[in-house]
């Protein structure tokens, strides 16, 4: 849910950071072990998170990343953002890294030539692909794309990097990314503590969380481990983008299609001109992409 607290409840499960290419009877394998998991988790609602980030509710700030982005002028429903290129030109043999084999990741080079024609960092890009990568073996119908996660990432967080905070290596902030309290003051919703204050460090209300701003009891329906280290954090940057694709493609949702695609980010923020941004700005990291490749 977007910082402004305007969206409704939601949840995903975020897929591993990079993808590699593998020998064909590794990757069948690979690809196999990622649906199980994947599917495992969204048929349970298992709680995976087992370690917050020691959140601590700060003054609101004024700081909201989706102010700077205009939105496209676009009617909903009628198109989708341009196809974008696949991320780490992924082919039947990549699988998400958190299961990948020894050896070199091909996310590593695409990531850092996209991130120089789109501006997003190397690190986001890096999870945003691995959620695609995860989807595309657990759910191939709903076609979800990267450039979409980013679209949702900018907005929300700004790659991780909401309030000043630095996104590490690890793919955690440098400082927990907390939204507004949602206490039904103007412009936001009223939500009730859910999580005692364990994951935003407020027990009077909720509050989003993480890079791709989770709410609490949301997160607890869709936590995913997407980096392989057997926890969920939703201020971990490959748990918070797997979980967005998962939501995104919850119910056979074709996220290729006008319908599906407005469909699936209207119900992460239920407001039209949210939906026109993340337009905007996936069409143009798809086309950012497509620089990067062809130069």
């Amino acid at each position: 849910m977007p910082s402004t607290g305007q969206t409704e409840d939601r949840a995903v499960t975020p897929a591993a950071p990079g993808s590699a290419r593998a020998r064909p009877g590794v990757a069948v394998a690979v690809r196999l072990a990622v649906v199980i998991v994947v599917l495992a988790v969204a048929g349970g609602g298992v709680w995976l998170v087992t370690r917050a980030s020691a959140p601590v509710a700060g003054p609101t700030t004024t700081d909201i990343p989706a102010l700077s982005v205009k939105a496209a002028d676009v009617k909903p429903g009628s198109i989708v953002p341009v196809s974008a290129v696949a991320a780490g030109g992924a082919g039947e043999g990549t699988a998400p890294p958190a299961d990948r084999p020894p050896g070199g990741d091909p996310l590593d080079e695409w990531a850092k030539k996209v991130s120089r024609t789109t501006g997003i960092p190397a690190r986001a890009l890096h999870a945003y692909g691995n959620a695609e990568l995860a989807l595309r073996s657990a759910e191939p119908g709903c076609r979800i794309s990267w450039a979409t996660l980013a679209g949702i990432g900018r907005i929300e967080s700004d790659h991780g990097q909401y309030g000043g905070a630095v996104l590490g290596a690890d793919g955690r902030p440098s400082k927990p990314i907390i939204g507004v309290p949602l206490d039904g003051s103007s412009g936001v919703r009223a939500i009730s503590d859910t999580d005692g204050g364990r994951f935003d460090g407020d027990p009077v209300a909720d509050r989003a969380v993480g890079p791709m701003q989770f709410i609490p009891g949301t997160w607890r329906k869709w936590a995913s481990d997407g980096n392989g280290d057997g926890l969920g954090d939703p201020q971990q940057i490959d748990d918070a983008a797997l979980a967005a694709a998962r939501y995104l493609c919850t119910g056979g949702r074709d996220m290729a299609t006008p319908a599906g695609w407005w469909s699936g980010i209207l119900s992460y923020n239920n407001s039209t001109e949210y939906a026109q941004k993340v337009f905007g700005l996936a069409d143009g990291y798809a086309k950012g992409a497509q620089k990067a490749q062809a130069g």
